[in-house]
């Protein structure tokens, strides 16, 4: 399995519903609205970094309000 972080960072005033869209995607595990550089980490367990990047750059960021993502894969 691969674990990733994902950084995403919203426009303004739509980290609520951009949570409850981004948990909606199969393959994360959760995500938390933060403080800070980024506006939520979603958090992904999934078979392969092919799954991550379709994740991260075809689901999360063609979500209407998201600006911005990063993606860490863990190494451990």
């Amino acid at each position: 399995m691969v674990k990733a972080y994902i950084m995403v960072k919203a426009h303004t005033g739509e980290a609520d519903r951009l949570k409850t869209d981004i948990e909606a995607i199969e393959g994360l595990e959760r995500a938390h609205i933060v403080a800070g550089d980024v506006d939520l980490i979603a958090v992904t367990d999934v078979e392969s970094p092919a799954a991550v990047k379709d994740i991260a750059a075809t689901e999360i960021q063609s979500i209407d309000g998201v600006s911005t993502t990063q993606t860490y894969i863990a190494m451990d």
